[in-house]
């Protein structure tokens, strides 16, 4: 494991890079990204592959830089093979931290040592067998070669061996250290030596693709329990007498001076997690007003969960985000894809090492295409605050409320492992700050008025067709184009929060410190290992199951217990 690093100052220089998406389960599908010098494209079994581009150091390397928000124990690089291959993350993503803590203990290390001491003798054989002063040890070979294929034809595991395979390993042993005594034809000897050679490092390869695929499987798809139990209360929904209860509170959802929250979800267990974490541990839960846009498929689901869920007096408001797509379609022109997180995987090179394997990863969360229609959806308000479902509030966020923004349009957390100088690739020939920070979502502050004023979202048109075709998108290059153009739009218009409000890394870091768990106030499970999924990292799983719904018929019924 590398050291954390606590100040960006004692980074080395680094070059810019390339991403890739990352994706999880259950909620909005996300996105990586790879900072260094291959532009990587998933395939359809979500293993990237990759064309080279060439990228520039960054420039002013003593210019001071800010402190990062990540508190980190650790950071885990995985390699494959020897120091020429690439990171195991590079090419696999996440999935190499998973299968590092999820390494089992081999079961069958004496019938490995078995095949390669047969791969060997069988390698010597032939020539041994040409030597006529050594018959003896031809069939001594011989037979050791056909003792270790009658054990090897039964087991395949060290408990399917005989009682006796260390007597034959140590024959085997003997008979091998006699045979390369003498002078033999090396050609032969090297061909059988370089085919296992071959072969053992196909295999391997072989069995780590496909668990990689199993994994990304795992985080890409919905849980059967969690689309069981969206599909029954959808169910419901349409079963039970209409109950609209925002509509007795009409007022109270365009009411300034309350606090609103806005949560993009199509997860229903997310979602509710978020809001119940964030009313528990609010001072006073009258006051708040949450926002919950979804799309078509969950809208009806949700609907009904949150009309039977309460939250102490807190009042809970489901929107079907696609209703404004075609009631503004005239005036948005086109239909963005409809996504609420997006989540990057980078890989950040350094100058001085310019070896692949001396590259670090990390994992960004930034505003979604969705993001930018916040202005235009609540029309009345003048601040919400935004928060992604994967995240867990630990601490009352009223005083946020507050909280002078000095003139910038949001507030957010920096991320300073990841400079923007590290995608100068991908932002363009736009003009920015090198050594600016990014920043995560998880929790955002939005100044509505201050948006309006300056027409972000008009900045936010202009930078799109930059970065891709409207008129022909695609889902991966909508999703693509929400890195540059979110940065880019939001240029010198963050402000930035205290580090102690949001720790992210709970979805990808298995080395985050207790202690900062403890005193952040938000908790942010951005990456593929989410909290509801069963490859979620289990010892940050207990935070996010403190606030789940307990004793709910319809999650019994589905078996929902993540």
């Amino acid at each position: 494991r590398q050291n954390p690093v606590k100040d960006v100052r004692n980074i080395p220089k680094e070059t810019g890079g390339d991403f890739h998406k990352e994706h999880h389960g259950g909620s909005a599908t996300s996105e990586s990204l790879n900072v260094y010098s291959k532009s990587k494209v998933f395939s359809s079994d979500g293993i990237p592959t990759s064309k080279v581009i060439k990228h520039e150091p960054l420039i002013s390397p003593g210019k001071k830089k800010r402190k990062t928000g990540q508190r980190f124990k650790s950071l885990r690089l995985v390699k494959r093979g020897d120091e020429t291959e690439k990171p195991c993350q590079l090419t696999f993503g996440s999935y190499c931290l998973w299968s590092v803590e999820h390494k089992e203990e081999m079961k069958d290390l004496m019938v490995k040592k078995l095949k390669d001491q047969l791969f060997v003798a069988r390698a010597y054989y032939p020539s041994i067998a040409k030597l006529q002063s050594q018959e003896k040890l031809s069939r001594e070979l011989k037979q050791n070669i056909q003792d270790h294929e009658r054990m090897l034809s039964e087991a395949v595991v060290d408990a399917d061996l005989p009682l006796h395979v260390e007597e034959k390993i140590q024959r085997m042993e003997a008979t091998i250290t006699r045979a390369k005594s003498f002078h033999v034809d090396c050609s032969n000897v090297d061909k059988k030596l370089r085919q296992i050679l071959d072969l053992t490092e196909d295999e391997a390869h072989f069995h780590r693709r496909q668990s990689a695929f199993l994994y990304h499987l795992g985080v890409q798809t919905m849980p059967k329990s969690l689309h069981c139990l969206s599909m029954r209360l959808t169910v419901e929904y349409f079963k039970s007498p209409s109950l609209d209860v925002e509509h007795t509170h009409s007022e109270r959802l365009i009411d300034p001076a309350l606090q609103h929250y806005v949560i993009f979800s199509k997860n229903i267990l997310a979602s509710s997690v978020a809001i119940n974490s964030t009313v528990m541990s609010a001072k006073e839960s009258g006051t708040l007003v949450f926002h919950i846009l979804t799309d078509n498929q969950n809208y009806f689901s949700m609907k009904l969960w949150f009309s039977r869920i309460f939250y102490k007096k807190a009042l809970i408001n489901v929107q079907n985000i696609e209703d404004y797509f075609l009631e503004n379609s005239y005036k948005l022109g086109i239909h963005p894809h409809l996504s609420f997180s997006e989540e990057f995987r980078i890989s950040v090179q350094s100058v001085d090492q310019p070896s692949t394997v001396h590259m670090r990863t990390e994992y960004i969360s930034v505003f979604s295409h969705a993001y930018f229609l916040l202005p235009d959806i609540f029309k009345k308000l003048k601040r919400i605050i935004v928060l992604d479902d994967d995240v867990v509030v630990q601490r009352d966020l009223s005083p946020l409320w507050n909280l002078d923004l000095k003139g910038k349009v949001s507030g957010a957390v920096e991320f300073c492992r990841v400079q923007l100088g590290h995608l100068k690739s991908y932002l363009g020939e736009k003009k920015y700050d090198e050594n600016m920070c990014v920043w995560m979502s998880g929790l955002s502050i939005a100044d509505l008025d201050k948006w309006r004023e300056i027409n972000l979202t008009g900045t936010y048109w202009q930078l799109l067709p930059e970065h891709m075709d409207l008129q022909n998108g695609t889902q991966t290059s909508w999703r693509t184009a929400a890195l540059p153009t979110s940065i880019l739009a939001f240029q010198d218009l963050i402000f930035l929060l205290n580090d102690t409000w949001v720790l992210s890394g709970l979805g990808t870091n298995y080395g985050v410190d207790e202690d900062a768990i403890r005193n952040t106030a938000v908790l942010h499970y951005n990456g593929n290992m989410k909290p509801w999924l069963e490859l979620g990292i289990p010892k940050y799983k207990m935070y996010w199951r403190n606030f789940l719904t307990q004793q709910n018929q319809f999650m019994d019924e589905c078996n929902v217990n993540p």
